[in-house]
Parts: structure tokens; sequence; C-alpha cells
């Protein structure tokens, strides 16, 4: 038995990534494996990933199925976190990794560690193209493999 909802989703996620990654490639002219496989950047795989998986519940089961409730509630919490906590996260890790350079500069020894992760986030725009790509990917799943 195949289970429909995963594949769909998974696809969107990948080709999501893939899409990532090939931008990096032509715009910087360099192949950055992080790209395919984090977070961050246009579209948002989160957002594919979840409107994907929201469509083709939608499609199958109904608007009025509880499983079409489960699946919008859980598109809405990673859209939101995408453009909120995460968003905010990757803009704090941009100030502190500024402030450590700066001290550093200074002369300070401190050890810092690592450099932190600025690209976690996604900005409205990320986010809104990743869940058109999402709902293009499950109507497109949707007619032509499960109808």
């Amino acid at each position: 038995m195949v289970n429909h909802y995963i594949i769909c989703s998974i696809t969107a996620w990948f080709t999501a990534q893939l899409i990532k990654f090939l931008i990096t490639l032509i715009k910087h002219k360099k192949v950055d494996f992080e790209r395919f496989v984090g977070s961050g950047g246009m579209p948002s795989a989160h957002a594919a990933f979840t409107c994907s998986l929201t469509t083709l519940v939608l499609f199958i089961e109904g608007f009025s199925s509880a499983e079409f409730a489960i699946a919008f509630c859980f598109m809405c919490v990673v859209l939101y976190d995408a453009t909120g906590v995460r968003r905010e996260t990757g803009k704090q890790a941009k100030v502190l990794n500024t402030m450590m350079e700066e001290w550093v500069n200074q002369g300070s020894t401190a050890n810092f560690g690592e450099h932190l992760k600025e690209l976690v986030g996604h900005s409205k725009t990320e986010v809104i193209i990743g869940f058109i790509y999402g709902v293009a990917i499950g109507i497109t799943y949707y007619l032509l493999i499960v109808k």
C-alpha cells in the first residue's frame, strides 16, 4: 500500500530544496550542499512540505474531515514559525555574530565558539512562494497520481 500523503510531501520538500540549491549555484556560482539540506532561503521547503500535504488531504478527505483540520492547523503553525520565531532567531544570530567579530577585532581573547547559523527562518515572500509551490505540488500529485 502506498502512502500518497508522505510521498507528495517529501516530493514537495525535496524539489523545493533542489530549487534552493540551484538558485545558489546559479546566483553565486558555487556548489553549496547546505542549501540542499539546510533551512531558510527561497522557496520555503517547510511551507511546500506542509502545504502539499494539506492540499492533498483536502482533495482526498474533503474540507469537513478531521484529517484536513489537523493538516491545516499543522500547516498554520509551521508557516507562522517560519516567518516568526525562526526568522527572529536568525536576526538575533546575525547581531550576535557581528558583536563577537567586533570583540575579536578589538583584541578579545574570549572563545565564543562556533559562528551562529543566521539563515534559519524565512521572509514572508519565501513562505508565500513555498505555500504556492506546495499547493501546486499537491494539486499536481492528486491529478496525476491519485485520481
